[in-house]
């Protein structure tokens, strides 16, 4: 355990550690030194800043993420199970795969407003596009013997799909679902700074606009780490709900380790 925190947090704290000495004796006003950004964080973001714009955000960053996850998993069953939807599908999805969601802000912007809905969908049509497409192959490479063996029994449709499926296709689904968090993080601040009243992105570009510069920054270290926080809780409900497959993957090195 010990080891593994020292993994986690052991080059973030050299990085910051080269940062704070490197920048100590800066006297460049868009580069301002690492201890005056720390002491100007503690100023600007208070719990009430918290509440205004952190909150927002990620509860936008939510919305659109669980939407994405529900539909990306359940389009990319379909097409993964039945390859004439697949062909069929597969021209159009290409199409808007192609199409960065940032380029969309302004067209969704005309059908949904500039409220918290807009960037819902933005965020929602970045990160669908992993999840189905990790889905997808996931599903696919179910293997197919055991297909066939939970066929023989009588497994099918509803059992099929909980039983062996998605257990199967998880560990894709959850890569999927992981690159999906990164790029919804990036979508939310952009969707921010486009049109909004709050949230980080918004503070960002409002502090960048007055010149506020150390503010600015602060901002930028508080994406950095609710990154972090987001990351570490995905590894955690990965590990629960994958807790089967790091299992099996850890007896098998075990198993070839002893064999060797």
């Amino acid at each position: 355990m010990g080891g593994a925190l020292l993994l986690v947090v052991g080059l973030p704290a050299v990085l910051v550690t080269v940062w704070w000495f490197a920048s100590a004796g800066s006297t460049s006003f868009y580069e301002p030194p690492l201890h005056r950004i720390v002491w100007t964080f503690g100023r600007v973001w208070t719990p009430e800043r918290l509440r205004a714009d952190v909150l927002p955000s990620v509860l936008r960053l939510l919305g659109g993420y669980a939407l994405a996850g529900v539909a990306g998993v359940g389009c990319g069953v379909l097409l993964g199970s039945y390859r004439t939807a697949r062909a069929v599908a597969e021209p159009v999805l290409e199409l808007f795969r192609a199409v960065p969601p940032p380029v969309l802000v302004p067209v969704i912007m005309l059908f949904a407003g500039i409220g918290d809905t807009m960037k819902v969908v933005v965020i929602a049509f970045g990160c669908f596009w992993p999840v189905l497409l990790n889905t997808v192959e996931g599903v696919r490479a179910v293997d197919q013997v055991a297909d066939e063996t939970a066929r023989c029994y009588g497994v099918r449709g509803g059992r099929r799909l909980l039983r062996l499926v998605l257990p199967s296709a998880g560990p894709q689904i959850m890569a999927g679902l992981r690159q999906a968090l990164s790029i919804g993080i990036i979508l939310m601040v952009i969707s921010e700074m486009f049109a909004a009243g709050s949230g980080i992105g918004f503070t960002v570009v409002e502090f960048q606009r007055s010149f506020a510069i150390p503010e600015m920054w602060t901002g930028i270290l508080v994406l950095g780490l609710l990154g972090v926080v987001l990351s570490l809780l995905f590894r955690l409900v990965e590990q629960r709900v994958l807790g089967w497959y790091h299992g099996l993957r850890g007896a098998r090195r075990e198993g070839g380790g002893g064999h060797a």
